[in-house]
């Protein structure tokens, strides 16, 4: 048994994409454990082996532990895996900072960022943990139903901390599930963040039966607006051409397990956002999102016309179809006027 077999890991965070990434760590043979605030949903993982609200009907390894615990799950930890909502992020930072163990590098699946100040989450975690702390964005394509039973999946784990990436890369990686590596943390925490914005906005063209043209015309425009504003911020352009980026793009844009998606189609059918969020059940990152997405736009001067639409629609400014004839009213103009960075 390898060094690296031998790490004690703690996902925090007992939702469908913690929960699969932590069934998924433990059938690596690390020994895992997850951490949630549910009592009853924790005692059903760590006694029946089935997240019941989240992941029903699929088995979870039996090695698996899960603990309402947070001091004992995160003080015996050699990596910390944090996969909460963007809106518990901070907080969550703040609970196992004087908990961790030393040595103990930190990393994430959260996508988003943190609501009201619009930092990445890489920024947020920094401050909290300060420089010492090796810190990793785990980002990409991944539906949690879908590693959860062992369909093939391909991630990539980015940070500044070249080891640390390949700390964490290794123990995701498996027969089933691929890990690449980067070094560009904003520039996927951008893809990541950014990619359920758009997913709303191709959910809600084929929630009124735009057609497929439209669909791929959306994705495309709407990656070359993470290019642009990736570019101002200083992420780098083949990381959003990748799977941080236009992987994550597509997946979300077409897949009907995107809760981004969803939200989208309930919207172009004409459900009214609240319904939709209910019926969703679960946390749908869009709708905060949206705003930090344009923030930082018109802070750098970058034009993000679909984005802008989608905030309008989210905030119920405009319902979607004055949206899509905006879209339709807009000026015929060279695709990349300028080169693709600069294009408006």
């Amino acid at each position: 048994m390898s060094e690296h077999k031998k790490l004690n890991i703690t996902v925090l965070g007992a939702g469908s994409w913690g929960t699969a990434l932590a069934a998924l760590l433990a059938r690596h043979d690390y020994p895992t454990t997850l951490w949630g605030r549910n009592a009853a949903q924790i005692e059903a993982i760590d006694k029946h082996h089935e997240n019941t609200r989240y992941l029903p009907g699929i088995p979870l390894p039996e090695s698996l532990r899960a603990t309402t615990d947070l001091a004992a799950a995160v003080s015996s930890a050699d990596l910390l895996l944090v996969v909460t909502p963007s809106h518990a992020f901070n907080q969550t930072l703040h609970a196992i900072a004087p908990l961790r163990k030393a040595g103990a590098g930190v990393a994430w699946a959260t996508k988003g960022f943190e609501p009201g100040s619009g930092r990445f989450l890489h920024e947020v975690a920094g401050e909290i943990l300060g420089p010492d702390v090796p810190l990793a964005v785990v980002t990409g394509p991944s539906f949690a139903r879908e590693v959860a039973i062992g369909l093939p999946t391909a991630v990539t784990v980015h940070s500044d901390d070249e080891d640390f990436a390949l700390l964490v890369a290794e123990a995701l990686h498996g027969p089933a599930f691929r890990a690449y590596t980067g070094s560009d943390m904003l520039g996927a925490e951008l893809g990541g963040a950014m990619k359920n914005v758009l997913a709303v906005a191709t959910g809600v063209a084929d929630g009124m039966n735009l057609g497929l043209n439209a669909r791929a015309g959306l994705i495309t425009r709407g990656l070359n607006e993470m290019l642009r504003l990736n570019v101002a911020l200083g992420g780098r352009a083949e990381t959003l051409m990748g799977l941080a980026g236009l992987g994550d793009l597509v997946l979300t844009s077409t897949g009907d397990l995107s809760r981004n998606r969803r939200l989208g189609l309930a919207l172009g059918r004409g459900q009214s956002i609240s319904d939709a969020v209910k019926e969703i059940g679960q946390v749908v990152e869009s709708v905060d999102t949206v705003d930090e997405v344009m923030r930082l736009a018109n802070r750098h001067g970058i034009e993000l016309p679909i984005s802008e639409l989608v905030q309008r629609v989210l905030h119920e400014e405009i319902t979607p179809v004055e949206g899509l004839k905006i879209v339709l009213a807009r000026e015929q103009k060279p695709e990349y006027p300028e080169g693709l960075f600069e294009a408006h």
